[in-house]
This record gives structure tokens, sequence and C-alpha cells, in this order.
């Protein structure tokens, strides 16, 4: 488990993190979401004791993570890519680790197979891919069999199978029971890997919630229909509260009534329905209607613009 409390971190007169305080906890894959910019590298430093916090406590299972005396064993990290020194091999990258850790040499093979490094195992490290390098800085993280592992942009640089692995890996360490705490821009991934969201700004918690209720704060369901009478559903579905908006191909666009209601209201008035679903926004969609104000770097709306111009000239 993560708690984190009152968590602050300055650098000069920049407030990276402020006054943060969430927990993570066990058996489920727990998402960190933000803009660039939010903090969250930075949150994951303090977890880790790598940066001391302003103000707050950050502890891993209990105790602050710098305290333990076999880190590996509590917490295992991916902070960025290419970790190993380009001239070693990964096979004796993880070696190095696990003799200077106390982990025995046959854990080095285990972690190596567990992420499809196996054949490349004896090639130095400075000629992996970014994505073989992200494969090899997880079996590091893994390496100590931790109760916690903690991820930041593990899916950078990895392609369609990579992606589809580390999801099943993530499942599989949640359903072990360890606490996982994964942050990625691959909010498509994350709304089928994640369980939970820990979403921040500009260093300050936006949302500590499922991925469901994400959603459904931010968004407003619809309902979309189809008839063989649109007009006369759309005149027996308004009423007060209720909003039917036209579309192509005689489509209607509801709010304010469920699919059940919707499909009642056609039965009793005797309209056949084509097609009836219901509308909700993706987790990419209420991340930018949650985040809106907290974003740091915007692009200004005409920067696409001129610069599809100026590579025409």
């Amino acid at each position: 488990m993560i708690e984190v409390r009152g968590l602050t971190k300055k650098y000069g007169d920049k407030l990276a993190v402020d006054d943060l305080t969430f927990t993570v906890r066990p058996g489920i894959v727990t998402g960190f979401l933000g803009p660039n910019g939010a903090g969250k590298s930075t949150t994951m430093r303090m977890i880790l004791g790598l940066d001391a916090p302003t103000r707050g406590t950050a502890t891993v299972n209990g105790r602050p993570f710098r305290d333990y005396s076999d880190p590996l064993h509590e917490a295992g990290a991916l902070l960025e890519a290419k970790p190993a020194h380009p001239g070693r091999s990964a096979y004796h990258h993880l070696l190095a680790i696990a003799q200077t850790s106390g982990i025995r040499k046959s854990r080095v093979e285990e972690v190596m197979d567990a992420v499809g490094l196996r054949e490349a195992g004896r090639r130095r490290a400075g000629r992996f891919s970014l994505g073989m390098g992200q494969r090899l800085s997880i079996a590091t993280a893994l390496l100590g069999d931790p109760r916690t592992v903690i991820l930041d942009e593990p899916l950078n640089g990895l392609d369609t199978e990579g992606i589809r692995w580390v999801r099943s890996l993530l499942r599989s360490l949640a359903a072990e029971g360890r606490t996982v705490f994964v942050s990625s821009h691959l909010m498509n991934e994350m709304s089928v890997t994640a369980e939970h969201l820990i979403v921040i700004g500009r260093g300050r918690l936006i949302a500590d919630t499922s991925i469901a209720d994400f959603i459904a704060q931010a968004s407003h369901p619809a309902v979309r229909v189809r008839a063989t009478s649109p007009e006369a559903l759309a005149a027996v579905l308004r009423g007060p509260g209720v909003t039917v908006t036209p579309g192509p191909g005689g489509e209607l666009t509801v709010t304010g009534l469920s699919t059940d209601q919707v499909g009642t209201a056609a039965r009793t008035a005797g309209i056949t329905v084509l097609e009836l679903a219901s509308q909700t926004a993706s987790l990419e969609e209420a991340f930018t209607a949650m985040t809106q104000d907290a974003v740091e770097y915007r692009a200004p709306a005409t920067q696409t613009r001129d610069v599809t111009e100026g590579a025409q000239r």
C-alpha cells in the first residue's frame, strides 16, 4: 500500500506538488494521470525517497521507502527507460543488481523470461530499442519480487504486442495482491487496464475515484435512437429536463432519459425502434474535460495552421 499525506514539493518559487493526499491500495491497478507538468514524476520520486518533500509524508507498506534495508523486496520501480550501462548485457545488468541486493541468481533468468528478453539477454543494453529498454526496466522493477510496483509511462516504445503484454502483467500483479501504481498518457489503455484513478493537475489532486465514476462525473450521458418515425418520437420524448437533438439519417440524441425510458415511450406510442444505445464519454474525453483548467503547456489555436502554412512555403 502507498499512502501519501499532505505531500508538497517546491523548487524555488515553483510549487510542483501541492498538498497531495491519496492512498493506493493493493489488489487493483491504480492509474496515475495528469497533464504534462502536473507533478506525477515528482510525486513518484518522493514516494521512492529519491526527492525529499518540502512538507508531508509518503510511505510504502507503512514505512518511508528510505527506511527499508531490502528496498527491492518492498517496491520495484520504472522511472525512466534504459537505465542500464550501454556496454553491459541485460543479463549482467540484472545480475549485478541481484548480487548487491541479496536476490538469488536464478531470479534473473525468471524475470528475463517474464518480460521476453531471454533471447536478447546477452546483448549489450546500448543496442536495445526503446521497447526492449522498457522491458529491461520492467524486469529490473520486478527483480526483488516486490509487494509494490510503481511504473512511470511503462508503455513508451512498445508495439501492440508489448502493450497487451504490459496490460496482462499489471492485471496479474494486482491479482496476486500487490499494489500497482502506473502512470500513462495512453488513455484508451488506462481505461481497460486500471480500475481506480488518481488524477492531478498543477500538483493538486483533481480526482481519486473509480474509472466509471470519473467518466460519469465528467460527462452527460445521452441516448442515441433511430426509429421509423423520428419526428413523432421526438415529439413524444420532449418534456421538462429532456432534450432531443435531430441528427443525420433520422437519428435522435436524447439527454435526460435512460434507454429503458426511451424504448418504453416508443413502444407506448406504437413507434418501431431501429437502434437504441447509450452514449458515454471516453476516458480521454473525461480527462480532457476534468483537467482543462490545469494544463500548463497549451499550444495556441493558430499554431497548427501556422506550421502547415510554413511547411508549404
